[in-house]
């Protein structure tokens, strides 16, 4: 056997999964660096570093003393618990029976035979475990708050998918991603920075909204792609639950309401507002673009170019609104 057509370590050939678990034909191997790229989801990772770079932008701007070492361990938190979600997801999937042949997302590498769901979830309690090693140090800077926060990330990020009721297969998947990938990652990272100022903090809570709405909109679009093959494995996601036609009214809330709260952002404060938030408006036409493009085509492939933009949407409003609030 030729170096490239060897099994990677914890891989099993195609030909020994049960049927009802292939997604494709059998497919020809990866080099190991090219299936771990496809486990970890790049293209989502950006949803985990937007807004601990808002949450400490917002604290900068406000005066905060900058901590470039508490700054760098969140944002490493933020990661490794992202890829660890997306691993978890891979291996959870797979052994639920529910990435199933005809399913138009992206390909999974456990689906596909390339890593077994067992080196998938030792990989999980890898990056688990650096992300709580990091939460120490995070702890020492800010405390009980950071304490909470984190310990609720780490348990989210395995209920996401673990257990006999994973928040993926509910309903709740949305709220989830709002909570966590905006409110606690924005609020968490600008208390690192800034602590108690003697007086309740809004702006941060109101631009973890503002980023967090948009990135369950991603959610949104991959339940809204993979709805009928959803319904078929039993998952009940908000897409499932409320049809097509809602859910594309519910994307357009959560695309757009967030340009509320960045307007709420520039004309609130102290010394007349943060007026440089009114340069995340920069990013509404592309926001506008994909709410009137989500309904325009029949559900296909289509559909992972827009999850793709719709990330990109996210993560440049909050860039936008970070550079905007340090001008």
């Amino acid at each position: 056997m030729t170096p490239d057509a060897r099994p990677l370590g914890g891989l099993h050939p195609m030909s020994s999964l049960p049927e009802a678990r292939r997604t494709t034909a059998p497919l020809p191997p990866l080099p190991a660096w090219r299936v771990w790229a496809l486990a970890i989801r790049p293209r989502t990772l950006s949803l985990a570093v937007t807004p601990v770079l808002l949450g400490t932008a917002l604290a900068w701007a406000d005066g905060a003393a900058r901590d470039w070492w508490a700054f760098a361990a969140a944002l490493a938190c933020a990661l490794l618990i992202q890829i660890a979600t997306n691993l978890h997801n891979d291996a959870a999937d797979f052994e639920r029976g529910t990435d199933v042949e005809g399913r138009i997302g992206p390909l999974r590498v456990a689906a596909a035979g390339w890593v077994s769901a067992g080196v998938l979830k030792r990989a999980t309690f890898a990056c688990l475990g650096a992300a709580l090693a990091l939460g120490v140090f995070l702890v020492e800077r800010g405390g009980w708050p950071i304490l909470l926060a984190g310990l609720a990330s780490l348990g989210a990020a395995w209920a996401y998918s673990g257990g006999p009721r994973p928040i993926s297969h509910s309903a709740w998947g949305e709220v989830f991603v709002l909570l966590f990938f905006g409110l606690v990652a924005v609020a968490g990272s600008h208390w690192l920075q800034a602590g108690w100022t003697g007086q309740l903090a809004l702006a941060p809570w109101l631009a973890g909204a503002v980023v967090g709405l948009p990135a369950a909109a991603v959610l949104l679009v991959n339940n809204y792609r993979d709805l009928e093959g959803d319904c078929r494995a039993g998952r009940r996601t908000l897409v499932a639950r409320l049809g097509r036609e809602r859910a594309r009214a519910i994307y357009a809330l959560l695309m757009l309401l967030p340009y509320l709260g960045v307007v709420a952002l520039a004309v609130t404060g102290e010394n007349g507002g943060r007026p440089g938030a009114w340069l995340a408006l920069l990013a509404l036409p592309l926001a506008l673009k994909l709410v009137r493009s989500l309904g325009a085509q029949p559900p296909g492939v289509w559909l992972n170019t827009h999850l793709a933009a719709t990330a990109k949407a996210c993560s440049l409003l909050g860039l936008l609104l970070a550079v905007g609030v340090m001008l």
